[in-house]
């Protein structure tokens, strides 16, 4: 099986140029307009290389069918899909793809910011690229790798299903969203109009890895209410919740219990938005753990340590809110271990060593396999996500384009 390289190359290129950055604090679906100009770029190609009932819906999900060619009556309708939008962490505007061609190990310094320098002593997997084409941004921005090296590979291995109707698969759905990155990337798929009984996305990292395993994960907001006062006669009077909201942030561990402090299986709660004035301030977090009783733990930990400290200012009260994000894929994974155990075949089959992980994250799958979907997560090979210094091997692209071919037949062979 050849991936055509330079084809790919050029389609991802040309897609991560398109601005598709998503926008956490809007409440509009998608969240950006923009994310549509992507949206319709695919629609257009994928209606160019012949698939039927292509439709990019008002939200911004872009929907494609490749009809079965097997004469077999039995085979789930599968799912390959990726998102369109790039994070809001590293501005996604203006992105300068770069090719670098047969990387020969030594440091790569990005034009636009010479401060941005990517090496092998800071990025390890570099030293496996070395006599391969890697693609950089060019240092002002964010690559965009993820996901539109998902949207790529997927858009290539449909090229290579359309021109080889020798081979024998299903029915293939395919699925582009919007709004992963801010959390609303499932909200608003149709899943009747899908059509599809198990899937896959294509949102992962090293070539060969295999992901079952996402974090649980919630939000958290602690709303405080102090006791407001002129300030010019506000003795004895004002307790500012504000102030308070600070004690909380600073009782929280410096050692442990944090993003920048855990790894592994270890969950963490994480501040990530202070608002208010003095009469009322909001503190919110994201919680998360591999196990929904680690949620709770979690939960039960902050609450009991903000109301001790609202507790030594009198007259303050304070609510604590939690609510549901999404949960671990592996508990509906389990149900269905045939998708995990064909995805890593078809990985084999393309030559690689399959290496299941856990995500410290989650994707659209983590959501879709509790909405009927069963759907684990395959590599692309993005590097430094969400960052200046992102970047992808186009080698494990091809790989990963190759993976969703085999899956396409596995499926049909194994039906």
């Amino acid at each position: 099986m050849t991936i055509n390289e330079q084809e790919l190359t050029e389609r991802f290129m040309r897609y991560l140029k398109v601005d598709t950055q998503s926008d956490p604090l809007s409440n509009n679906y998608p969240t950006t307009e923009k994310q549509k100009d992507l949206g319709k770029i695919l629609s257009a190609e994928l209606k160019a290389m012949g698939l039927n009932a292509v439709e990019l819906d008002a939200f911004g999900y872009v929907y494609a069918n490749i009809p079965s060619t097997s004469g077999k009556k039995n085979i789930p309708a599968i799912c390959f899909c990726s998102h369109v939008d790039t994070a809001p962490d590293c501005s996604g505007t203006n992105v300068k793809p770069l090719l670098h061609k047969s990387y020969n190990g030594e440091d790569i310094v990005l034009p636009d910011d010479t401060s941005q320098v990517l090496n092998v002593r800071d990025s390890p997997y570099l030293s496996t690229q070395i006599g391969n084409n890697i693609i950089t941004a060019s240092g002002n921005t964010l690559l965009g790798g993820d996901d539109k090296a998902g949207v790529a590979v997927i858009m290539q291995a449909v090229q290579y299903l359309v021109q080889h109707p020798e081979l024998k698969h299903g029915d293939i759905k395919i699925l582009f969203t919007p709004d992963e990155e801010v959390g609303k990337g499932t909200a608003k798929i149709d899943m009747k109009r899908l059509g599809a009984e198990f899937g896959y996305t294509l949102d992962g990292g090293e070539a060969g890895c295999l992901e079952d395993e996402t974090f649980s994960a919630d939000a958290a907001t602690i709303i405080i209410h102090g006791v407001i006062a002129h300030p010019g006669y506000a003795k004895d009077k004002l307790v500012n919740a504000i102030k308070i909201a600070g004690d909380i942030l600073d009782a929280l561990p410096k050692t442990e219990w944090s993003p920048e402090t855990t790894e592994g299986r270890a969950g963490f709660v994480h501040p990530v938005a202070v608002n208010g004035i003095a009469e009322k301030a909001t503190i919110s977090f994201i919680v998360r753990d591999f196990t929904t009783a680690g949620l709770t733990e979690h939960h039960s930990r902050l609450k009991n340590l903000a109301l001790e400290i609202v507790a030594k200012y009198p007259g303050t009260t304070m609510e604590y809110v939690q609510q549901e994000q999404y949960r671990n894929m592996k508990e509906v994974l389990d149900k269905h271990p045939q998708v995990v155990a064909y995805a890593a075949e078809a990985i084999k089959r393309s030559g690689l060593d399959v290496k299941t992980e856990s995500i410290r994250g989650g994707t659209d799958g983590s959501r879709l396999s509790y909405m009927g979907l069963p759907c684990p997560n395959i590599f692309t090979g993005m590097q430094n996500i969400h960052s200046k210094q992102e970047w992808i091997g186009v080698k494990d692209m091809m790989k990963a384009a190759e993976t969703i071919v085999h899956l396409c037949m596995i499926w049909e062979e194994k039906s």
